[in-house]
């Protein structure tokens, strides 16, 4: 039996994949988290979750963007941790979902401190929040710096 082999043109080749996004969810509640992890499962974004604010995972190299559910927590812990992975992740992206962004305006105003978060207001829905994961992806040239 002759085999054939199949060459296609190199326009037909398709690009090596980008760096799918991981999200980690930091969230004080369960129902939080457990909503938002399977909508970003169901649209195809691998995400991970933690109710703790300093959990390592949020460093991880792994880890694309931070979506953050700040209200639940102490306002001091908040603008340190967030403050710290914008020194140490300038890369990553940390959404904030807050209903008095005013509480935390240290950790978010625009600086050199590395890309702002994207502040959304709560009430928030899964589909909000993702279209601010994937906006930033999209528009690598404002390295996604929203307010």
């Amino acid at each position: 039996m002759a085999h054939c082999l199949l060459i296609a043109p190199a326009e037909m080749v398709p690009e090596p994949p980008t760096q799918s996004p991981c999200v980690t969810i930091v969230a004080a509640r369960r129902e939080t988290i457990d909503a938002l992890h399977a909508y970003l499962q169901s649209a195809g974004v691998a995400s991970y979750a933690t109710q703790a604010l300093g959990d390592a995972s949020l460093g991880a190299p792994a880890t694309t963007a931070v979506v953050l559910f700040p209200d639940e927590f102490e306002v001091s812990d908040v603008v340190t941790r967030v403050l710290s992975l914008r020194r140490t992740r300038a890369p990553l992206l940390i959404v904030v979902v807050t209903g008095t962004p005013q509480r935390f305006r240290p950790a978010l105003d625009s600086d050199a401190r590395g890309v702002a978060p994207i502040v959304l207001p709560k009430p928030a829905f899964g589909w909000s929040i993702l279209d601010a994961l994937r906006r930033d992806r999209a528009e690598p040239e404002n390295g996604g710096a929203d307010a």
